[in-house]
Formats: C-alpha cells, structure tokens, sequence
C-alpha cells in the first residue's frame, strides 16, 4: 500500500500514536485530501500541538536536496533578513542553483528605493556565502512581484524539481498556496499559520509529468526571538502591515524599551537620532539610563508589555551587548523583533534582550 502523506505539513499519516506527527483518525483516510489531526486543529482552531521532531531533523530533510538537480528557491523575510538567511544553504543544496526570493516586502515602507534593496540583498547575500542566480522582491500576501518569480522559477527550471526552502514563519506555505493557485485554480492547498514548525515534511505538487514543485519544512533558528515568545506575543512582534519609521532624537544616557522585550541604552556620542522600525504593535519607551535598571527589574510584564505572563515563563535573562557604530547608516538588528537604523554613526550603543536572541550591525537597509 503506499505511504499517505498529510497534505498540510508533509508528515506520513498513520493512525496508531495520536501524540506522533502524521496521527489521523481511520475515518480520516475515506476522505478524497487527507489532512493530519494537528493539521486540522491548525486550520480550524489555530491550535498547535507538538511534535517529537528537533531542530537537525529539518536540517538533514534539506540535506536530501543535495543529491538532486533541482532548482532552490531561498525564500527570507525582508524584516527579518539577518534571522531568516539560512547559515550554510550551499552546503545543504549543493550545486543547485538558487534563487534568492525576499517575501513581506509590503512591510517596508512605500518610499523605500526598491532597486537600493536589490542591491543590498545581494550584497549581504555574498557577504554571507550564499551565491545566487537572481534576486526577486515579493510579498505573497498581496501578489507583489509573485508574476516575476513565477516566470523566473520557469525559466530557471528546465523541467527540473523545485524546492522552496526557508526558516520557520518566513511565509513559504502562503507563497506556494499562490503558486499552485496561478497554475491549477486549487486555494489554501496546505496549511499556513503564524506558528513555527507546520510543515514536518516535503510536500509534493506535481508541475507537469516530470517534475514536482516542494515545500520543505522551515529551519528553526533558535536565536529568532519567535521561539521564545507565547503564541499572541508572536502576534503582536509580527507585523500584518506597513511598517511606520518611529523616530527619537537622543542624547547620552538615555534609553529606549521596546515593549519589555528589549532596551538600547545610547552610551556614547554627540545627540543623534534613532529610526525604528518594528510592528506597529510594540510601543517603545524612553528614559533616562540610570532608570532603566530599575524598571528592567520591577516593571516589564507590567509596564512594559509584551510579554505576557506566558511568554515571561519562557523568556530566557537579558544580555547586554555593546556596538560600537562607525560613520555611515547602520542598523543595528534584534532578529524577530525589528532594528533600529542610526543615520550618522560614530555612537556606541547596549543591547539588552533575551539570551539567544541574535543582535547584529549591518549597512543600512533603509
């Protein structure tokens, strides 16, 4: 008999361990598209249930790509480019060309130069090892640029399988659900959600009689502030909309909460402004320095929200880290949670967040 595959997140339906991924009721397998219960629970319930999967496991499915001719497509998050880039890529897929596709890019501001961000992605690509054939700014949530990719993908191919690859919530599943839509007229053909981990397995959408198109599951990148977060913190760090550029004007020794998430305390330099951009949901506070201690103590939870009382108990202690800026625009960058941009550099700043969570400087995206 052959395998039954879950057609939301990949995993090999079986219908012994409810606790196991793939688990489906016997009456499940009558239907004409067999979906797992956690697929199910995901779709109509928004609940996610566990599975006894850790984060290598998706690491050696991707390895599979090695031994293939393939085409891969690198899907990032354009708001979350330094968290979303997998470290590596080449090594897991070989000498497959890839493409590079940067998703969400209905977040960045309307005025942002959109052959500026091209460049920069290619740049910080290089920078980080991973070569690519071409380079495509899309939002699979509005359609934008998805015509482009499309034909691109096509082009690419030559009849060849394709794999779309990315971390987890970088928005593969919405991305493919549009590209099976534009070719078979199928809506919602596998799940998406907000949570990380929903695809557990290659899922296979035949392209014609030679070739298939895949999604894989996501990376899990454990310094991405997503996995430390309850599910509606995860809600409000992710941004639904435009991003609006929140600006403050600076002097040495104050400081600027963003929620009770993170702190940047501006430690050194002559008054500057600060440009951040997060969700819109996160509030931000400023103070003075020598407060901030005290409030990071006593008032985050309350004061300073999010995190709820959930995400608290998952919250690894704070870790300060110091970036010294130099002359030119950077961001400094709290991977899943947003950046701050500094326009003239030449300051030195702390970062305070959780430990684990990844904090980076690069050349300005903006």
């Amino acid at each position: 008999m052959d395998k039954l595959i879950c057609a939301g997140c990949g995993a090999e339906i079986q219908t012994e361990d409810e606790s196991a991924a793939g688990y489906a009721p016997k009456s499940a397998l009558e239907r004409e598209t067999v979906i797992c219960k956690r697929c199910f629970r995901l779709k109509h319930y928004n609940e996610v249930q566990d599975v006894d999967y850790d984060d290598d496991d998706f690491l050696e499915m991707l390895q599979q790509i090695n031994d293939t001719d393939s085409l891969v497509v690198q899907l990032i998050d354009i708001f979350d480019f330094n968290g979303s880039l997998i470290p590596g890529l080449n090594r897991l897929t070989g000498n497959n060309p890839v493409i590079l596709a940067a998703n969400k890019m209905d977040l960045l501001p309307k005025s942002v130069n959109l052959n500026k961000v091209e460049k920069w992605l290619r740049r910080e690509a290089k920078e980080a090892g991973l070569l690519v054939e071409d380079v495509h700014l899309i939002s699979a949530s509005t359609n934008q640029g998805i015509d482009e990719l499309a034909e691109a993908i096509e082009q690419n191919r030559s009849r060849k399988d394709v794999f779309v690859v990315g971390t987890t919530n970088v928005g593969k599943s919405t991305l493919i659900n549009e590209l099976i839509n534009r070719s078979t007229g199928i809506k919602d053909a596998i799940t998406t959600s907000y949570f990380p981990g929903t695809t557990l397995g290659f899922i296979d959408i035949p392209l014609d009689d030679h070739s298939s198109l895949y999604d894989t599951p996501g990376v899990i990148q454990r310094h991405q502030l997503a996995h430390y977060v309850s599910d509606e913190d995860l809600k409000l760090i992710t941004p639904q909309k435009e991003i609006k550029a929140k600006i403050y004007q600076l002097n040495e020794e104050q400081t600027l909460f963003f929620g009770g998430l993170a702190r940047m305390d501006f430690v050194k330099g002559e008054h500057s402004s600060f440009v951040c951009y997060l969700s819109n949901r996160i509030p931000i506070h400023r103070t003075k320095m020598e407060k901030a201690g005290h409030i990071t103590e006593n008032r985050i939870g309350e004061m300073l929200v999010p995190p709820d009382e959930n995400s608290l108990s998952k919250l690894p202690q704070w870790k300060r880290q110091t970036f010294r800026v130099p002359e030119g625009k950077h961001d400094v960058v709290i991977s899943g949670l947003g950046w701050i941009m500094i326009p003239e550099g030449e300051v030195t700043v702390h970062i305070h967040a959780p430990e684990g969570v990844k904090i980076s400087l690069r050349e300005s995206l903006i």
